[in-house]
């Protein structure tokens, strides 16, 4: 019997454990592909749902990224920079922008960018989940980062040159995509998805499957097909995939925190690694969300009372905060790092 077939469950090369992974590769997938189907057919639950979203989730998924830089003194000294110094920073340019050229340049960045975010953690997951199990047989160069891209390029140029206009209510700007692109990047995507099968099929005939990493990268498959070319409305199939990022990120970095303090209470990092404990992940969830309350609500009562703001200015406040942390998570989380790899003990 090949080595593949014959791991069982439980000591296959999981992040976590298999009851923690299965639920973070296939039950959040499914808990976005419901919210979509739910959207689509009761249209007017969209605003109560992305309120759910954004207040249990979107908000709560920025500030898991402060759990990650600035909870703890070791945290805070490595990292206090990209809050002093680059928090202001993306604050001035993002107001000069929307001031300079108007809300639809904020928005139509946020489109572009929070794809590319996406994309970027998905990547950065499947790595780790590559390096748990390295003996094995995989894709490798050029041909390993086509095939993870494809999708994700061909659902943005589908999107592009479907120009829906708005997104969320606000004006957008598309980059313009000519429909003779996305038929090439059809040609290109669909050879390199029937190449990763059959390097698959090859793999488990030899014995040598991926096993965790091969559900992770259909699930990776499964969200951008169905956030970007499945669901034909721009704003709900962003819901969907955006749900599916907010809730892997939050589960992501508790895990991160929970091995990082496996051995206990840390002195330097109380609160924390109190939170973080296994068996707590509901008490980190609750701690995030008071704390999100507090943030946002404060921002929002402030610029109520100082400008009155309306719902553009509190978009751009949002978005700096998004800026903010799509700069912040590209340089934070690097499989790259030493001390990134010790802490999830990946190769």
């Amino acid at each position: 019997m090949s080595s593949s077939a014959s791991l069982t469950a439980a000591n296959l090369p999981w992040i976590r454990n298999s009851h923690f992974d299965l639920g973070f590769i296939y039950g959040l997938l499914a808990l976005a592909a419901l919210t979509g189907s739910t959207v689509l057919y009761f249209p007017n639950l969209f605003w109560p749902i992305l309120t759910l979203d954004l207040w249990f989730l979107g908000y709560h998924h920025v500030i898991s990224t402060y759990t990650r830089i600035c909870f703890d003194r070791k945290s805070f000294a490595e990292n206090g920079r990209l809050i002093y110094g680059l928090l202001p920073a993306v604050a001035i340019g993002t107001m000069l922008v929307a001031w300079q050229f108007g809300v639809w340049v904020i928005v139509s960045t946020y489109f572009y960018w929070q794809w590319w975010h996406y994309t970027r953690q998905s990547w950065g997951i499947s790595r780790a989940y590559r390096s748990k199990d390295r003996n094995q047989l995989y894709e490798d160069g050029w041909l390993d980062q086509a095939i993870f891209y494809a999708l994700p390029v061909l659902g943005i140029l589908d999107r592009s040159n479907q120009n829906p206009g708005t997104f969320i209510t606000f004006d957008l700007w598309s980059v313009p995509v000519a429909g003779v692109i996305v038929q090439l990047a059809w040609f290109l995507t669909i050879p390199l998805l029937l190449a990763w099968l059959w390097r698959r099929w090859t793999a488990w005939r030899q014995g040598r499957l991926a096993i965790v990493h091969t559900l992770y990268m259909l699930s990776h498959f499964g969200i951008f097909a169905l956030g970007y070319l499945v669901i034909s409305d721009v704003t709900i199939g962003w819901l969907v995939i955006n749900i599916w990022h907010n809730a892997q990120y939050i589960l992501f970095v508790w895990m991160y925190n929970s091995r990082r303090f496996k051995d206990g209470i840390d002195p330097q990092a109380r609160f924390l690694s109190y939170i973080s404990q296994p068996g707590r992940l509901w008490l980190y969830l609750i701690s995030c969300v008071a704390i999100t309350g507090m943030v946002y609500i404060g921002i929002i009562g402030t610029m109520e009372w100082l400008f009155y703001a309306g719902l553009s200015a509190t978009i751009i406040v949002y978005q700096i905060v998004n800026f903010h942390h799509y700069v912040v998570d590209s340089m934070i989380w690097k499989v790259r790092k030493p001390q990134f790899r010790e802490t999830l003990g990946i190769n």
